[in-house]
Order: structure tokens, then sequence, then C-alpha cells
């Protein structure tokens, strides 16, 4: 009798009432699965491992706070490869075997825009890092959020660093990719504004080397040089721009210029003043703590940050809907991040407090998670650095 009393109150303190139908309890005992789709290999193999490992975190404090709605949560973490193929594959075993109710991570734009049409189509909700502007507009439904600033935004903050600089004429070399054209189109608007001219050309990111392209680069006479690759081919650009002797400005972003592009290069002059920039995450706050204390690093990525907030308001977001389905995230995601309730910066605390019937406002370790109808983010600091005795080095961040 007594064991019987003590069970029952913890099931309805979990969360898990006592339905006459076994069924029903059964589905109300699975544990919540959600999933990451990061890069743990390919170019953006640098960042995918950490990206898993700070979600994995999080999980397992909130399971052993006793879970969300009285279930354990379960993650499931997969290699996109920095592939679409892959990424597709992926993410068909998550929807269709794991049945995860939301993806989170996903980093190259080309990966998001494979993966998101089975996502929405599914109904499984999806968070990336993904910064193409034309993610946002495909017709996701609502399945989709960023934490990533999109293209306008990112180009538009290095185009006004680049005349902060003092830059008058610019030229960017940049692959195919799907923010290309959108980044040539920022560019033209700004820079113009600032007194600067732009040109550009787009290089095949297989090449071994990049000197043609180079040299046509530099009949143009620029002062900058936005190369805005991946790290792989950053490097070898890198190399070709030093060995024709260029001495002006170097920017780009943080995701390809840095300590593995530095470490592979080997030869500190040839990086020696080159600036890299990337949205900032929220410094010096307690989830940012948080971070730096889950992965063991001193100053963890700005993608490593957004996945963190990633797996905490998804999780909360499923227990506002008092469901964990793709469904009840996207109809609880900006309640519980941009509601005006009570600030939280983890899941533990806003669980208590969606559990104690209050309304929660979830600001993390990547700032403010507020997102326009679209699903983009509605602003975000940046960080600008450059490389000086082989170290990066803050400039400032704005």
């Amino acid at each position: 009798m007594n064991s019987f009393l003590v069970s029952r109150r913890a099931a309805l303190a979990g969360g898990i009432a006592v339905l006459a139908s076994p069924a029903v309890v059964r589905a109300q005992a699975d544990p919540i699965k959600l999933a990451t789709l990061t890069p743990l290999t390919g170019s953006g193999g640098t960042y995918g491992p950490v990206m898993a490992k700070v979600a994995g975190s999080v999980v397992e404090e909130v399971n052993k706070a006793g879970g969300v709605l009285g279930r354990r949560v379960v993650l499931v973490s997969e290699d996109d490869q920095t592939s679409p193929e892959a990424g597709i594959r992926a993410a068909r075993k998550l929807i269709d075997v794991d049945k995860v109710a939301a993806i989170l991570g996903t980093w190259a734009s080309s990966v998001t825009t494979a993966v998101a049409p089975l996502c929405w189509e599914s109904k499984t909700f999806l968070c990336t890092v993904s910064g193409a502007d034309s993610i946002t507009q495909l017709p996701h439904q609502g399945f989709l959020v960023r934490t990533q600033p999109n293209s306008k935004l990112q180009v538009t903050h290095v185009a006004e660093f680049m005349l902060s600089l003092g830059a008058k004429k610019v030229f960017t070399m940049i692959p195919q990719t799907p923010f290309t054209q959108s980044t040539f189109e920022i560019l033209n608007q700004v820079l113009p504004k600032g007194g600067a001219t732009h040109q550009s050309l787009i290089y095949d990111d297989k090449k071994t080397t990049y000197r043609t392209e180079v040299d046509q680069a530099l009949r143009a006479k620029p002062d900058a040089i936005l190369a805005n690759g991946y790290t792989a081919d950053s490097v070898v650009l890198l190399k070709d721009l030093y060995r024709a002797g260029f001495k002006g400005k170097v920017l780009g972003f943080a995701y390809s210029i840095n300590q593995k592009l530095v470490d592979q290069i080997g030869q500190p002059e040839v990086v020696e003043g080159v600036y890299n920039f990337a949205p900032s995450p929220a410094e010096g706050s307690t989830a940012y703590e948080k971070v730096k204390a889950a992965v063991g690093s001193a100053s963890p990525d700005p993608y490593t940050c957004q996945v963190y907030d990633h797996v905490n308001m998804v999780l909360l977001a499923i227990a506002a809907g008092k469901a964990a389905t793709g469904e009840a995230i996207k109809a609880n995601i900006r309640a519980v991040t941009q509601g005006g309730g009570k600030p939280v910066d983890n899941a533990l605390d806003g669980l208590k407090a969606i559990a104690a019937g209050e309304k929660v406002d979830y600001a993390g370790a990547s700032g403010p998670c507020d997102f326009d109808e679209k699903g983009d983010i509605l602003d975000c600091k940046f960080r600008y650095e450059q490389i000086k005795g082989g170290k990066f080095t803050l400039v400032k961040i704005a």
C-alpha cells in the first residue's frame, strides 16, 4: 500500500498521469528523443564534435534532475560529414528510425538546405547554425529557427568593419555556396555607401592552387580581400596571396580562419595580420560559463554556444507544450524565448518555472534567442580578431 502511494506521488510529481490505458502510460514513459546532426568530419569537422558534446552535457544535467515531463531525454548524434548527401542519409535515419522530435545543430548551409524539407514534411523541428538567407525563405511552415545571423546581418557587419579599417577597394574571393550571390549583393550595397568599391570572383574550392584567381584579384589593386571560403581552400588561398606579395588586409569568417588553419599553414608570416569575424557569444554570462566548463575550453566557438541554446530552448518548448513533438516545439519555441516571462538561461531553472505555472524568457550562451516570423535571429553582436604572432587577439566586439 505505502509503496503504491510513493510510486503514485512520484509519477504525478514527474508529470506522468496514472491512466487506465497501458498504451498511453507506455507512450508517456517512453524517452524523449532529440538529435544533433553536426559535421563530425569534413570541412566542418573542427566544430561538430564539440557541438555534439555540449548538447550531451545539457541532456545529462536534465536527466539527473528527473528529465522533462517525467521522461528521460535521449540524445542521438549523427555525422553529416559536411555533405548534403550524407546529411540526408543521417536525417532520414533520425526521423524514420530514431523518431526524434527535433534535429539540432546543422552547420553547413548546403546541408541545412538539403535536410530542411525532410524535417518539415515529417513535422520534425530543426534548429540550425547555418547563415544562408535562402534557408528561412524555404516553405518550412515554422518547423525551423536559426540562431546564426543570416547572410544579410553577417555581411553587413563585416562590410562596416572593413570600412572602419579604412578599406577603399574590396575584393571578395569565394567558392560557390548557397550564400555566394547574396554576399555579393549585400557588399555591393553597403560598401559604396561608405565610399569603397567592390569586385569579386567565384573559385573552385577543389583546386590545389588559386594563383590564377589571385593574379586576377590583384589586378584590381584591392587594399582588402574578403577570403570567404572554408578552412581547406582558405589554406591554399592565403598561401597564394602571400606568395603573390599581397600587402593589404585579409579577412575571413572564423569558421575558416581558425586555429586549425594556422596550424595547417605552419608559417606564421603567411597568416600574420589576417582578421576573422564571427557572431559573438554572450561572454561573461552564466550560460557561457557553463559551456566553457562542459567542453573544457576557455573560449568556446559561437556554434557550440548556439547548440547549447538549441537544446535548452527545445526542452523548454516541450515542457511548455506538454508534448515531445515537433509540433509542440513549433507552437512554443517563441513563447519560451521571447514571451516576456521570467528570465532563465538554462533548462533546469526554466523547467522548474514552467512546472510552477510561470512563463519564461530564455536567453543563453549565444545571447537573446529572439526570432522573427521566418525563424531568423533578430540581432547579435560580432567578435573581430586578428592573428598576431600566430595567436588570435581580440580587436573588438560590436
